[in-house]
This record gives structure tokens, sequence and C-alpha cells, in this order.
């Protein structure tokens, strides 16, 4: 089970990831000679069937060799659903947890619309077939909403801080802030024919990659899921919900505004938006500081305030 997590783990780490991944699972790395090992094994020699999950094929790519009797199922129509929750299922969590709890019907609905905007989201497979929510978050608010019968003082599960690891390592990668920051924008998401499979540690570090490369590797980290298929049969990818969108816009946050005078005063300015209407304070800080950091190829996506 997650054969991959501490190789992903490795390559997001910012001092000599590579070194520490390229001994793990090139040449007799622990991790291929373990790989080698289950092979020889499901030969007819003790183990008749081999079932491996992992986040991405990153490693599966890198150790081809060394393991290359492997069938990706992953996006075969009949296992969508199989690491999701359908929405049927969250809201008879949610009415036995009302029930158990004493909350009238209305509450329990809200709770249900909660969940849909920030952990609904996630396609699995080609079809379109219905989305599903998150596992791992919604687990979570059940936690909460059964043991104090309100919802979680968070949204975000300190679970997902590894997403925010992997939105981090895909914008170190070439060309990946440009991507990162051009997703937010519902207007132009990203479109590739298909989905990408092979994802070594060296492609990954060519100069010469393009977004169907990069959007494919965030939709098997999870930061991007399929929405549909546009006119030319390409699919159109998008980010699953408000959690994740939240991840990207503090990845842009900290890349833009590093210093903390800078974010103490648009917390501030932002605070005072929301209770008097005011903007002034808002724009000026966008005016002083927060276009400061821009070049003129930015400003084309810029609007008046």
């Amino acid at each position: 089970d997650e054969y991959d997590n501490f190789a992903n783990e490795v390559l997001a780490a910012q001092l000599g990831g590579q070194d520490r991944y390229a001994t793990l699972v090139y040449g007799e790395g622990i991790l291929k000679t373990v790989f080698k090992a289950i092979k020889a094994l499901s030969s007819g020699q003790g183990l008749d069937k081999v079932f491996i999950t992992g986040v991405s094929p990153v490693v599966m790519s890198d150790i081809s060799s060394g393991y290359n009797v492997a069938k990706d199922i992953s996006l075969r129509p009949r296992y969508h659903d199989l690491c999701g929750f359908h929405e049927r299922e969250v809201a008879e969590a949610l009415e036995k947890i009302g029930e158990e709890c004493g909350l009238p019907k209305d509450q329990t609905a809200e709770a249900l619309a909660m969940m849909r905007t920030f952990y609904n989201g996630y396609r699995f497979g080609y079809g379109d077939d219905p989305l599903v929510y998150n596992p791992t978050l919604a687990l979570y608010f059940f936690d909460n909403y059964q043991e104090e019968c309100a919802y979680p003082r968070d949204i975000l599960d300190d679970n997902l801080a590894m997403d925010r690891n992997r939105i981090e390592y895909i914008a170190r990668l070439p060309h990946g802030q440009e991507l990162v920051a051009r997703i937010l924008d519902p207007t132009e998401p990203p479109r590739i024919d298909q989905l990408l499979k092979r994802f070594g540690v060296q492609d990954m570090l060519a100069t010469t990659k393009d977004q169907s490369f990069l959007a494919s590797l965030m939709y098997y980290l999870g930061v991007l899921t399929i929405a549909d298929r546009d006119a030319m049969g390409r699919l159109t990818l998008c980010i699953p919900n408000l959690v994740i969108r939240r991840l990207y816009v503090e990845r842009i946050r900290d890349s833009l505004l590093p210093e903390y005078e800078d974010r103490e005063i648009s917390r501030s300015a932002a605070e005072h938006f929301y209770t008097s209407g005011d903007l002034s304070p808002l724009c000026d800080f966008i005016e002083t500081r927060y276009f400061q950091v821009f070049d003129n190829r930015d400003y084309r996506w810029t609007n008046q305030l």
C-alpha cells in the first residue's frame, strides 16, 4: 500500500531529494531490488497475485526494468469510485449523525452542502461518472461532526499538508510555477489530449516539458481532476474543490508575498474590507505592494479594480 509514499516525500524535499531518490530506485537501489524479488516470487514461486497502490506513476517508471509486469488499472471505469465516497453515502452518514445529535434536518442538509463545496469534485477515469468525495476529508468531517455535533473549526485536515508540498514541488519544476498560477483562472483551464503515464525523475527535470506532462502529474498527485471534454475531445482539468484551491492560493501568496510585514498588512486590509465594505486600503496595498512583484507579462491578466 502506498509503495511510492516515501519516494514522493524524498522528491519533494528541498535538500538532496533527487540524490536520495536515485539511491533508492536506480541501479541496485533497495526499492528496485525489492520489486525484482516480488517479480520473481510472482512467477510461480509463492505469490499468486500482487496488488499495488500508490499516488503517482513516478516510481514505477523508474524501476520498470525491475518490475515490468505491472498492469495499470487505475483509469478503468469499474474502479472509478474505489477510493472515494458517493454523495448518497455522505448524505446517509450525515443523516445518521444528525439523528444521534438531535440536529434539525435543515442543518444536516447545510452540512451536506458544505461538504459538497469543500470536499467533493474528484473523478478517477475518462468517463462521465459522478464525482466522488475525498475520503480523508470526509472522514475528518464526520469524526468532528459526530463527536462535537458541530462543524470542525478548520475545514482543512492537517493530513493534506502533503498536498501542499506536492504543489510546491510542481512549482519548482521547469514551467511549473506558470502552470500553478494559470490553473486558478477558471476561464482558461488546462486541456490535454490524454493523461500521460511515464514520469521518470529525469523526465520531470527536463526543461522542455509541455502542459500535458505537468497537468497529468498534477492529476495523479490529486491536485487536479478531470472536469469534462471540450469540442476537440481534449480532457479539461480543474481544481477539485475549495480545499485544494486554498492550497494553490497559499502557494502563490507565499511566493509573491514572502515577508511577514506584507502578509500582516494584507490581512488587516482584507479584514477592514470584510467589516466595513471599504476597499481603499486593500486597493492601496495591491497597487503598492502586490503589483511590484509582477513583470510586464503578468499584467496581461490583470483587470482594473
